[in-house]
């Protein structure tokens, strides 16, 4: 089976670039080798190509200069996944979008199920949203929307890797802990994507891994993983603060639980880990990587 994974330098599609010993089986396109603004351009690609299915990683995720580059964002994150979801369509490909939980809100207290309305309190989820909104106008019987948060990995930039070289450099940290959520291995994410792309799933899943955390509790276990295995050299102090301490000009959700109750009747067991074992084998990773 063939897959075209858009995006290149990703965390997800770094992840899926790894899962395949053959190259020809997993294809990773950059912005350099298809412009998902334009739909000829698309079709042209996909055509050539000629993929069995599609699984869409390509992203605008700085949250905060979204703010003041909305268009840019509504065209990678929104109007783009449109174009896409109508070349898919027309060439029967089947197509898995990756979507965030900046689609909600964040006041939940219960985790936000598949069927939650879009309710984005910023530009980012707002583009995200409108993504979401054109699939699944498009091709809603031949794609899937995986909603995911928190995701980190060995690669580019993220939570785990800014948190191991601030406790390097640092005599301590103060760490937000009244946003609550569920880290996200990317490696296992991106497993979940090629498995709806090979198994052609439809409709609306959440991917996270499972328990729930705070920021705080995030970096505390990072520390305390870390060291165990000489990643970092010393321990430091990890004070707790709250949003209202540090107020950012943007606004990001409280509460980013999401609901995969249904995840164990669609994805194999060996998927569905607690957050922080899975926090354990990215740090090996990462060793292994240094070593």
């Amino acid at each position: 089976m063939k897959i075209v994974v858009i995006g290149k330098s990703g965390q997800v599609a770094s992840e899926l670039n790894n899962l395949s010993n053959n190259k020809r089986e997993i294809i990773c396109l950059g912005r350099n080798e298809i412009n998902i603004a334009d739909k000829n351009a698309i079709d042209k690609v996909l055509t050539h190509l000629k993929p069995d299915a599609v699984i869409n990683a390509a992203a605008y995720t700085a949250v905060d200069l979204a703010e003041k580059e909305p268009e840019q964002a509504n065209q990678i994150n929104g109007y783009s996944v449109g174009n896409l979801a109508q070349v898919c369509h027309s060439l029967s490909l089947h197509l898995v979008h990756l979507s965030t939980d900046f689609v909600f809100d964040g006041n939940s207290s219960t985790p936000y199920l598949t069927t939650d309305q879009h309710a984005p309190i910023n530009t980012y989820g707002a583009s995200k949203a409108i993504g979401e909104k054109l699939l699944l106008e498009l091709a809603p019987e031949t794609s899937c929307i995986i909603r995911t948060a928190w995701v980190y990995s060995t690669y580019g930039n993220n939570f785990v890797k800014t948190m191991l070289n601030l406790m390097e450099s640092k005599p301590e940290l103060e760490i937000i802990s009244d946003q609550i959520g569920t880290p996200t291995y990317a490696k296992t994410l991106a497993k979940a994507a090629l498995y709806a792309a090979k198994n052609q799933l439809t409709g609306i899943y959440h991917w996270t891994d499972q328990g729930v955390a705070s920021w705080y509790d995030f970096a505390v276990a990072i520390q305390e993983l870390a060291f165990d295995k000489n990643l970092i050299s010393k321990n430091i102090a990890i004070k707790a603060f709250t949003t209202a301490d540090y107020p950012t000009p943007v606004k990001r959700p409280s509460f980013s639980v999401l609901d995969k109750s249904q995840n164990s009747n669609t994805f194999p067991s060996e998927l569905i880990v607690h957050w922080r074992q899975q926090l354990n084998s990215m740090l090996n990773d990462l060793k292994n990587r240094e070593n």
